[in-house]
């Protein structure tokens, strides 16, 4: 067995050409061509000119919140009489929305009033559906608030629920429109979703530039309060859907807005999404039955009909999940989990199995581990071992069957070898190039298994790492990790994917701290390396954190013995390099201590009286702090920064610098004891402080 170290694809990804004589059904033609059937309203030159003048001076900003409240009025005001074309303008577009996420509630009513005779047009329209979403998205808060025309809102946002739940199968059908009906799916049900595509809860926290890149629940409420009536309308948008499935379900658009509905009731209405659960899968299952096998089973390797199933084993119960095992997939998981695109399916159903559901899963897929690592399909893998790791259950069986996967379970003095095979994907005969009989003939004769350098680590077999790592009793991958030799834990902390190996290290609470720190201590001699990558660092700084002072003394003097032996006549450029090639970056020990910048100030400056009474006495001050408390851990003497008798206090907060150090320059001027300003020093976590020097401070 090879298994490449190549990520896995995304299948269902993949864009594949029509087949010719395809036809696309009927009422998606229908929706899709709902604006181009009539001709499209446009605006007068004078009023495309007057609302364009309004945008610039809307960007321009205003002096105070009331003169924008007015403006937003009577912008709003102008708008209402050319409501629908001005919602079509690509340009008009963009400032209705700046306008509607401050509208005031008569406003947004007037113009609720203006769009809806023309509903179907405006969301079938590219620019028109970004208007309907932002009035939709603003109304909740409106109504909460408790405004005077709330009750109008909240009648008005019904009306619209309610033409768009009359005609769902040309909204959801339509490219353009089947945003509005997801954004108003979760409008209904006051909660933001995970499985939506859409372009984001403007209004509700989360901006159109950043909406598609945030996670979920990473800006704004995940949810907010809802009128009843708006949750009675949802439910009927569950109803509306279950009898629109046997029609529509393999529609891409359609499939999204049911992925929505189906968490948004999930969320606040399980009964009915339980209904909905069941139309689905009944529907699925009892199309062309075919003797001894679910027809289900054709629409799992569908790529729209999969991730339908996936939000319906996501938001189905323990009962639901062990039926669904039992009836329909029973006996074909090894087909699924070598299916490019019902491995996806297959993975959902592991996440969210229950323990006693997850035995019978890891039963069924375990003599076929091998052939799923062979296909790439490396999310069914990480999905058991995630399971398991959650449930606490079959942690030893499921890795010993992956160490046989990679052939480092037998013979025994493989399983020290199993790290470098699973970061990088690949059979122990593959990563080290063997032939089965030679290496037989060595292991027979005792010796050691030839070295490679770890060259490479996957994204999957990072997470296979963390996995393990985490389970009650990681002794084995600890053992390998100890294994290794230095220059491959530095190349593994420095890969984007191996550093959260070190994570996974540090925060496991099943590792003991004795085998913790025989892997940290490898490391020693090596930190200016990880210092000077931008994933090293990270883990250098992860490191530092959780150490002890004596640790972060040590730390600190090697760092500084790599950077401190610079004179200033050395140091005069910034790109300048040390024998150990600490460069000045933008991240890591040295871009966030500003090593160089340091050096390049010479301690005689930072002790001389032009120093104190510059106008960095600030900045000099702290680097004195700084430079003293690297001192102190190296066990040399320097003058105490508070040496001077007549030193002033020091100025006010100018620099913007965490509280450690803030609480450094504010010290009684008195002469601390040396333990303490070092303990001080090291503890406020200052390996991570970056203190901003400008190179005219350099005293050069």
């Amino acid at each position: 067995m090879g298994v490449p170290p190549q990520h896995e694809k995304g299948a269902r990804s993949r864009k594949r050409p029509r087949k010719e004589g395809s036809a696309v059904p009927s009422a998606q033609k229908e929706g899709s061509k709902a604006s181009q059937s009539v001709s499209l309203p446009r605006l007068e030159p004078a009023a495309a000119e007057y609302f364009q003048r309004a945008h610039e001076t809307l960007k321009s900003g205003f002096a105070s919140d009331e003169e924008k409240g007015l403006f937003v009025s009577n912008v709003l005001e102008e708008a209402e009489a050319v409501a629908v074309p001005l919602s079509l303008d690509s340009a008009g577009s963009l400032l209705l929305q700046a306008l509607v996420a401050s509208a005031p509630p008569g406003s947004l009513c007037r113009l609720l009033q203006a769009l809806i005779p023309s509903l179907r047009i405006v969301a079938c329209h590219s620019c028109g559906a970004h208007i309907l979403e932002a009035a939709v998205l603003r109304a909740p808060l409106l109504i909460k608030d408790g405004a005077d025309d709330s009750g109008t809102l909240e009648d008005l946002v019904l009306e619209l629920g309610r033409a768009v739940q009359g005609e769902l199968s040309a909204f959801a059908l339509d490219a353009h429109a089947s945003f509005v009906v997801r954004t108003l799916l979760q409008t209904l049900g006051g909660a933001r979703v995970g499985s939506d595509g859409g372009r984001g809860l403007l209004v509700l926290g989360t901006s159109h530039s950043r909406s598609k890149k945030a996670k979920v629940g990473s800006e704004g409420p995940t949810d907010f309060e809802v009128p009843n009536s708006f949750l009675s309308l949802l439910q009927g948008f569950g109803e509306s859907f279950q009898e629109l499935i046997s029609d529509f379900i393999t529609n891409k658009f359609f499939s999204l807005c049911l992925q929505v509905a189906l968490e948004v009731l999930h969320r606040k209405l399980p009964e009915a999404c339980s209904q909905l659960c069941c139309s689905v899968i009944g529907y699925l299952s009892s199309c062309n039955p075919a003797a001894g096998q679910s027809t289900l089973l054709v629409f799992l390797k569908d790529a729209t009909c999969s991730r339908v199933l996936d939000k319906v084993l996501e938001v189905s119960d323990a009962k639901a999940l062990r039926s669904f095992y039992k009836v329909h997939v029973k006996g074909q998981l090894q087909v699924l989990a070598t299916h490019q695109v019902a491995n996806f399916t297959l993975q959902r159903l592991i996440q969210a199995a229950p323990p006693k559901l997850l035995g019978k899963l890891f039963e069924e897929l375990s003599p076929g581990l091998e052939e799923i690592l062979a296909h790439e399909h490396l999310g069914v893998v990480t999905a058991l071992l995630g399971a398991c790791r959650k449930h606490g259950a079959h942690q030893q069986e499921v890795l010993q069957t992956l160490m046989e996967a990679f052939h480092c379970w037998e013979p025994p003095p493989r399983q020290l070898l199993c790290v470098p095979l699973i970061a990088s994907l690949l059979a122990y005969e593959v990563y080290y190039g063997e032939e089965e009989e030679e290496e037989e003939e060595m292991m027979s004769q005792d010796q050691a298994a030839p070295s490679r350098p770890l060259s490479s680590v996957s994204y999957h077999g990072s997470l296979i790492l963390q996995h393990c790592l985490h389970f009650a009793d990681p002794s084995v991958v600890l053992r390998s990790l100890a294994a290794l030799t230095p220059e491959d834990l530095v190349t593994l902390a420095c890969d984007a994917a191996g550093s959260h190996v070190f994570d996974a290290l540090l925060a496991s609470p099943s590792v003991p701290k004795k085998q913790r720190r025989k892997v940290l201590r490898l490391l020693k001699g090596h930190c200016v390396s990880l210092a000077c990558s931008k994933h090293g660092s990270r883990v250098l700084d992860a490191i530092w954190s959780r150490a002890t002072l004596p640790a972060k003394q040590e730390l600190a003097q090697e760092l500084g013995e790599a950077v401190f032996p610079f004179s200033q006549g050395e140091c005069s450029s910034g790109r300048r390099t040390h024998k150990n090639k600490l460069p000045v970056a933008n991240w890591g020990v040295g871009g966030n201590l500003q090593f160089i910048l340091l050096c390049r100030v010479s301690t005689t400056w930072l002790n001389s009286d032009s120093c104190l009474a510059s106008k960095s006495k600030r900045m000099g001050y702290i680097c004195r702090v700084f430079l003293y408390a690297v001192a102190v851990s190296k066990g040399t003497e320097m003058p105490c920064p508070y040496g001077h008798k007549k030193q002033p206090s020091p100025p006010g907060p100018v620099l913007s610098a965490p509280s450690g150090i803030q609480g450094l320059c504010h010290l009684p001027p008195e002469v601390p004891n040396t333990a303490t300003l070092a303990e001080l020093v090291l503890g406020s976590r200052s390996a991570r402080l970056s203190l901003s020097l400008s190179p005219s401070y350099s005293g050069t």
